[in-house]
């Protein structure tokens, strides 16, 4: 590499999925190019690279944000969650889904499932918040998501459901 090209990359450490890492990177990556090609986490859908549909959408300190836009210099020192960070590690097979993948997967809100990883990172963030939302908070929580395959009636009834088996859970507890 010559001196001119080394100026352009930096060493950023990265906390993603509850795991540090430590990545070489170009100055102007976008976080959602980091997670996908440098940490092999193709939960992390590239869509439209701008914005507009919401694939690309992870949970960084908690808040629903597109990766297509997001600089990963801006990334450190902060908490992100990628879908594949939703499932139980120690477990296997349908037993290891989140309540919030089971209940897409058991309520239909999937097709293709291109856009699902980023609805499911939004369901994330909103019950994160709010465990109890009403129709209207899902369908804001939803707003930046597109799905070209169905209605959103079994997506909105997929985050019922979650919601309804989080806070099961936790009463149980």
């Amino acid at each position: 590499m010559t001196e001119t090209n080394r100026s352009f990359q930096d060493t950023l450490s990265l906390n993603v999925n509850g795991k540090d890492y430590s990545v070489s990177v170009k100055r102007y990556d976008t976080l959602s190019r980091v997670l996908r090609e440098e940490l092999g986490l193709t939960g992390v859908k590239r869509g439209c690279d701008y914005g507009g549909c919401g694939a690309c959408t992870v949970s960084i300190d908690g808040k629903a944000i597109y990766s297509c836009m997001y600089p990963v210099q801006h990334a450190t020192e902060k908490r992100i969650l990628t879908v594949e960070g939703l499932a139980q590690e120690k477990l296997v097979g349908l037993e290891a889904l989140s309540e919030i993948q089971r209940s897409f997967l058991e309520n239909g809100g999937l097709q293709c499932g291109y856009c699902t990883a980023g609805i499911m990172m939004s369901t994330k963030c909103l019950l994160d918040e709010n465990l109890s939302p009403d129709l209207v908070q899902v369908q804001e929580a939803l707003a930046g998501n597109i799905c070209r395959c169905t209605g959103y009636g079994r997506i909105i009834e997929s985050v019922f459901a979650a919601a309804k088996q989080i806070r099961e859970k936790s009463q149980s507890k």
